[in-house]
């Protein structure tokens, strides 16, 4: 988290929000984790990169990491939805900075590529933190990430199509793994700390004159 949560703020917030919209707001952090999280290396394809947003955010990861060595995506809010409003997208420069990053705080990192020693996702391990790693269906992910990879992961096909779209691939891992982790026993939701600032952020989100709001509130403190 960038900054820790203001609760006097947060309730002066609340003032300018419905009370459904509130419990809505925390019902869905109570859904939300960050146990896994998914990193998009150069995808250039606006649709895909919004496409994936949008499962992101229907599938309750909060954290997205989009590596922009060639390309800078845009998100096309029609078909992301306004999902990106809801989540916590980072993005870096460097594809070997990004790994060290996501290690230092304890994920593995899969690779989701045709591999010699691939784990199909039926078998894949949930029991530790991961953050799955997707590279644009042509060339694929980088060779940075294969060498750092710690898990190479497959998705089983019986057809002649021998790979899917990325949003496809992408949708489809995280649906069966954030099914897999909320049936556990693992400590996969957020900390209270972090969805009390999460909760901050979206009431700002959800208030149209927040700028007058914000500068109102700490002119007179």
């Amino acid at each position: 988290m960038e900054n820790k949560p203001d609760e006097k703020y947060i309730r002066h917030l609340e003032e300018f929000v419905t009370e459904n919209r509130k419990q809505i707001f925390k019902q869905v952090l109570d859904k939300r984790t960050n146990y896994f999280t998914v990193v998009l290396e150069d995808l250039y394809q606006m649709h895909n990169v919004s496409a994936v947003v949008r499962s992101c955010d229907v599938f309750g990861f909060q954290d997205l990491h989009i590596i922009q060595k060639k390309y800078d995506p845009k998100l096309s809010h029609s078909i992301a939805k306004g999902a990106e409003k809801w989540l916590d997208i980072y993005r870096y420069k460097d594809t070997l900075d990004t790994i060290k990053q996501l290690k230092s705080k304890a994920y593995r990192i899969v690779a989701t590529t045709p591999h010699t020693n691939d784990v199909l996702l039926e078998d894949f391990d949930i029991s530790q933190p991961a953050a799955f790693f997707f590279g644009v269906e042509k060339d694929g992910l980088s060779e940075m990430v294969m060498q750092h990879a710690d898990v190479f992961l497959k998705i089983p096909m019986y057809g002649f199509t021998e790979s899917l779209n990325i949003s496809v691939a992408a949708a489809l891992i995280m649906n069966h793994v954030s099914s897999q982790l909320r049936k556990s026993d693992l400590p996969w939701q957020l900390k209270e700390e972090e969805k009390i600032y999460i909760y901050q952020k979206w009431l700002e989100k959800s208030i149209k004159s927040i700028e007058s709001i914000k500068k109102k509130y700490f002119e007179k403190d």
